[in-house]
């Protein structure tokens, strides 16, 4: 039996589907027989995907969500299953990053990033749990960051919200545990996207966003809490996170300087 057969009706909700990784992943489980439920502010950039795509016509299909709001975040939900059928899979990407220089300290950055990327899946992870724990099956994926293991120079506002997103999945799995749904979290690095073009400094490791979807794609469907990629890289980052103190800063203060 295909690859394709065996995805053949299930359903994903992806939020941040116009651009980036959602984009690119929401295509890659199209093409294998999933319904996908493409979410993001713009409608007409959400249509746009499915019209790039004539191929996958039937199942690629837009539904407009501010994530940021709690009431249509339920909504939307409801009405993916409706009118496509029971979620599968949640998974929640919708993203926002302004990189945040010392001299451009702006509390306002930090509001709007805690918005979209930790209360966006707090709300996503609030309208899914009741069906899915009420039918004790369905699997919710959320986007943090690797930059989400210790703070990095410019990054505090996305940092924290990433971090916040992180530290909420690691609370939430143990309470799932026997419920039939699953929390998992996917940790990317750095992914070439409209939003990092607003980096001026070296990305190492720097992927596409076609990449990682398929870094998530091979892990789908596995049991690990976390997905993370490029695995190198990764695991720089999560040895970064074992130095004490005084060592880690003597090497961000070096970030700075440069």
């Amino acid at each position: 039996m295909s690859e394709t057969n065996l995805q053949a009706g299930r359903v994903a909700m992806i939020t941040g589907a116009s651009a980036g990784i959602g984009r690119a992943l929401a295509i890659r489980l199209a093409r294998e027989g999933w319904q996908v439920a493409l979410c993001a502010r713009r409608e007409e950039a959400l249509r746009a995907v499915a019209d790039e795509h004539p191929d996958l016509a039937g199942r690629l299909h837009a539904y407009p969500l501010d994530v940021t709001d709690v009431a249509e975040s339920m909504a939307v939900f409801r009405a993916v299953e409706e009118e496509l059928g029971e979620i599968d899979t949640l998974i929640l990407n919708a993203g926002d990053y302004d990189p945040m220089p010392l001299d451009d300290f702006d509390p306002a950055l930090f509001r709007r990033l805690a918005e979209v990327n930790y209360l966006g899946a707090v709300n996503g992870v609030g309208a899914a749990l009741g069906p899915m724990r009420e039918r004790r099956r369905g699997q919710i994926l959320v986007t943090a960051s690797l930059s989400a293991y210790r703070g990095l120079p410019q990054a505090a506002p996305y940092g924290a919200s990433k971090a916040a997103v992180l530290n909420m999945a690691e609370s939430l799995r143990p309470a799932l545990d026997g419920t039939g749904v699953t929390l998992r979290v996917i940790n990317p690095g750095f992914v070439k996207t409209r939003l990092t073009e607003k980096n001026r400094f070296h990305m190492p490791q720097l992927i596409t966003p076609e990449e990682a979807a398929g870094y998530i794609h091979r892990e789908i469907d596995a049991g690990g809490f976390e997905i993370i990629f490029p695995k190198r890289f990764a695991w720089t980052l999560k040895l970064l996170r074992l130095l004490p103190y005084r060592l880690y800063f003597a090497l961000t203060r070096r970030m700075v300087q440069a």
